[in-house]
C-alpha cells in the first residue's frame, strides 16, 4: 500500500472544552471513572490475547477507529464520522487508529485506499500516535481471522453449509417465522473441518458452500441465526493477492479488527444495532478460546447523518459520474469530499459543521443550508476581498477627458484586502474612462426600491468616484417601448464622473448617494471563467420512498460565464478562497485554474441562503 507520511496528531484538548456533550462522550467519560480499560495491555501492534500480554499496560486511554472500505470515494457523512473517532480520541487522551476494512477483494481498489488517506489527513487528523503509525488494514488480519474460524468449527460453534443461497434464504425465516435447520448443521467438528480446509484450498467453486456461525435460528435477531462467516470468492485482491480464495464476510471480520487492535469504543452508525448481539457473541466466543484478550470492545451506534438535497448512496452517485450527470466524482455538486472540496469547502467548515450537528441516537435530516452555513462562517473571517463583474456591460464615463485632462488617464484606488484584518494590508488598481459593471446594474425604467443606476441617479463605484447617470446606448433600430420595458439589451452606459468625490478624500461624502455598485477598469481587468455551481436536486429529499433521484436533478445546478475581475486575483493559485464582494465565496478550481493560463473560479457558497422559504 501506498502510505503517505501522516501529519503529527492534533492538540489534546479538555474534554468538553469546545465540543458539547454527548452520548458518546457520556459513556466514555463513564469507562475512564470506572477504569473499564484501564488494565488492558498493548503490545505495540495489533495482536491476539499473548502478543497484547506481553506488553505494558496500554498508554491511550480509549482507542477508537475509523474503518472504510476502499470501494469509493468518502462523502460528508464520513467526514462526520472521521470527525467524530479521530476527535474523540484527541479529547480524551487516545488514538484513532486508520483502518481499511478491505474484505471484499472484487470491489476494492488501490485509488480509494490513497485517496482515503488524503482525505483523512486533509481534513486535519493523523494516525501517528505515541511514536507509532496506526495505519492497518482487515486484510493484515487473515491469518488470525482463519484461525479463529477455525476455533468455532473445533468447538462446535461453526460449520460448512453445502445449501444454495436461495435455500438458506428460504430457510431463514423472518421476523414472525423462525429459521430452519440446515440439514448440514449437524456435521462433526472434524467433517466440518475439512470441507473448510477445502474451501481454502479451492477445491469447490464459488457458491458451492459457505461457513456458518452456529448459534440460535429460531433466535428472534435474524442476524443470529447462523450467519454467514465465511465465502469462497475466486478473486485477486489489491493487497492479498491470490493467497486467499475464502473471504470473511464483514460483519465476522470487524469485531475481529477491533479487538486484535486493543479498540475500546467501535463506534458505528444505526443500521448496525441489530448486529450488536453477534458481535458481542463472536468476541465471547474467542475470549473463551484464550485468542483474544478481555475486556472487549463494545459497540456503539449513532444516527447517520441525512443531509437534504443530496444523495449519499454509493451506488446513486456511480450512477450520477457514469451517466454523465455530473463531471466526475470530484465534481463540486456531489457531497463527495473531494468535490466538497473542489467547491471550496475547507476542513474548518467540515469539523464546523460536524460539530454543530452533533450526534444523537434518533435520525433526523439536516437542512443543506447548515452546511453552507458553516463555509461561509469560517471564509468570512479569512477570504480575501476582490471585485469581479459577472455578468459584464461596460460603463463609459464621457467627461473622464474633461475630468482628468486626458482620456487615457488611470487614477489608483486602493481597497482593504480584508475589511476586519488590517494587517493583510491593501490591494491597489486603477479607474479609467470605461469600467464593466453588472448588467443587472442598469434598468432604463426602475423598478421600486431600485437604487442603482438608472438616467439621471448618481451612485458611487465603490473605493472609486460618484457617477451620475446619463442612459444607455442600445443596437440600431430599438424602439422605445422594448427599452422601457427592459425587453432591449443595452451596449454600453453612459454616466458622468463626479471628480472630488474620490473615496478616502477630503470631502467625498459630500454628495449622499443610495446605491453603492462593484466595477472593474477595463483597463487592468483580467477574464475569468466562473462557474455558478448549485444544488444538484430541487427536491430536499430526492430519493425518498424509493423515487427515482434522476427525476428531481436540478437543470440549473451548473451556469458558466465569462467575468471580469480585478487585477488583484492575477497571483491567485488553485485552492485560494476569495470573496467576491456582493456575489459571494469563491475558490481557484484546483484541477483548471491556470492550466492554459486560464483562471476558473468556482462559486463555494453565496453571502446568504438563496434557498431560504
Amino acid at each position: 500500500m501506498n502510505r503517505p507520511a501522516s501529519p503529527p496528531p492534533e492538540p489534546l484538548a479538555a474534554p468538553g472544552t469546545h465540543t458539547p456533550s454527548n452520548f458518546l462522550r457520556q459513556i466514555i467519560e463513564r469507562d475512564l471513572a470506572q477504569h473499564t480499560y484501564a488494565q488492558r495491555h498493548w503490545g505495540g501492534s495489533p495482536g491476539d490475547a499473548a502478543h497484547h500480554a506481553a506488553g505494558p499496560l496500554d498508554a491511550a486511554k480509549v482507542r477508537t477507529r475509523f474503518p472504510p472500505e476502499p470501494n469509493g470515494y468518502l462523502h460528508i457523512g464520513h467526514a462526520k464520522s472521521i470527525c467524530l473517532n479521530f476527535g474523540l480520541a484527541r479529547d480524551y487522551g487516545g488514538v484513532c487508529h486508520m483502518r481499511f476494512d478491505d474484505t471484499n477483494p472484487e470491489k476494492e481498489d488501490l485509488e480509494y485506499v490513497n485517496a482515503i488517506l488524503d482525505t483523512v489527513q486533509w481534513l486535519g487528523f493523523g494516525w501517528q500516535a505515541n511514536g507509532t503509525s496506526h495505519l492497518y488494514q482487515a486484510s493484515d488480519y487473515f491469518a488470525f481471522m482463519h484461525r479463529a474460524a477455525v476455533h468455532l468449527i473445533e468447538t462446535g460453534h461453526a460449520y460448512v453449509d453445502e445449501q444454495s443461497a436461495d435455500q438458506m434464504r428460504a430457510n431463514r425465516g423472518d421476523f414472525v417465522k423462525p429459521g430452519i435447520d440446515s440439514p448440514f448443521r449437524n456435521r462433526s467438528p472434524q467433517d466440518n473441518l475439512e470441507r473448510f480446509t477445502e474451501m481454502a484450498h479451492a477445491k469447490h467453486a464459488e457458491g458451492a458452500m459457505v461457513l456458518r456461525a452456529k448459534i440460535d435460528m429460531a433466535s428472534p435477531n435474524i442476524n443470529l441465526r447462523d450467519p454467514t462467516v465465511y465465502r469462497i470468492r475466486h478473486a485477486t485482491h489489491h493487497h492479498t493477492g491470490d493467497t486467499w480464495c475464502i473471504y470473511p464476510m464483514y460483519a465476522f471480520a470487524h469485531p475481529i479488527e477491533d479487538a486484535l487492535e486493543n479498540i475500546t469504543h467501535s463506534i458505528c452508525t444505526l443500521e448496525f444495532e441489530d448486529q450488536r448481539p453477534w458481535y458481542d457473541w463472536l468476541l465471547e466466543r474467542l475470549i473463551e478460546g484464550g485468542l483474544l484478550a478481555s475486556p472487549p470492545p463494545r459497540q456503539y451506534e449513532f444516527a447517520r447523518l441525512n443531509l437534504t438535497y443530496v444523495v449519499t448512496s454509493k451506488r446513486k452517485l456511480k450512477t450520477l459520474v457514469e451517466e454523465s450527470h455530473v463531471n466526475g466524482w470530484d465534481d463540486p455538486r456531489l457531497p463527495t469530499i473531494v468535490g466538497l472540496r473542489r467547491r471550496g469547502y475547507t476542513p474548518a467548515a467540515l469539523q464546523l459543521f460536524a460539530e454543530r450537528i452533533g450526534v444523537t441516537k434518533s435520525d433526523s435530516w439536516i437542512d443543506y443550508s447548515t452546511l453552507e452555513g458553516c463555509l461561509r462562517e469560517t471564509l468570512d473571517v479569512s477570504a480575501p476581498r476582490a471585485m469581479a463583474v459577472l455578468d459584464p456591460i461596460k460603463l463609459v464615463l464621457t467627461n473622464w477627458e474633461e475630468a482628468f485632462g486626458v482620456a487615457s488617464h488611470l487614477e489608483p484606488c486602493t481597497a482593504p484586502v480584508h475589511p476586519h484584518l488590517p494587517e493583510l494590508g491593501k490591494r491597489s488598481f486603477n479607474i479609467g474612462k470605461e469600467v464593466w459593471i453588472e448588467r443587472s446594474d442598469y434598468e432604463a425604467v426602475p423598478s421600486k426600491g431600485f437604487f442603482r443606476l438608472y438616467p439621471g441617479n448618481k451612485v458611487r463605484l465603490k473605493y472609486g468616484y460618484v457617477i451620475e447617470v446619463q442612459g444607455a446606448d442600445y443596437p440600431e433600430g430599438t424602439t422605445q417601448d422594448a427599452i422601457d420595458s427592459g425587453a432591449a439589451p443595452a451596449i454600453s452606459i453612459r454616466a458622468t464622473v463626479l471628480k472630488d468625490t474620490k473615496s478616502g478624500t477630503p470631502g467625498s461624502d459630500a454628495v449622499k448617494v443610495k446605491g453603492v455598485i462593484t466595477w472593474v477598469a477595463v483597463a487592468g481587468a483580467l477574464p475569468a471563467e466562473v462557474r455558478l455551481y448549485d444544488r444538484l436536486f430541487t427536491e430536499a429529499q430526492p430519493d425518498a420512498g424509493g423515487k427515482d433521484f434522476l427525476e428531481s436533478l436540478n437543470a440549473n445546478s451548473l451556469k458558466v460565464v465569462q467575468a471580469m475581475v480585478e487585477p488583484s486575483l492575477a497571483s491567485a493559485k488553485a485552492d485560494d478562497k476569495f470573496q467576491f464582494e456582493r456575489h459571494g465565496y469563491f475558490v481557484a478550481d484546483r484541477v483548471d485554474h491556470a492550466a492554459g493560463g486560464k483562471m476558473v473560479f468556482n462559486l463555494a457558497v453565496g453571502l446568504k441562503d438563496s434557498w431560504a422559504k
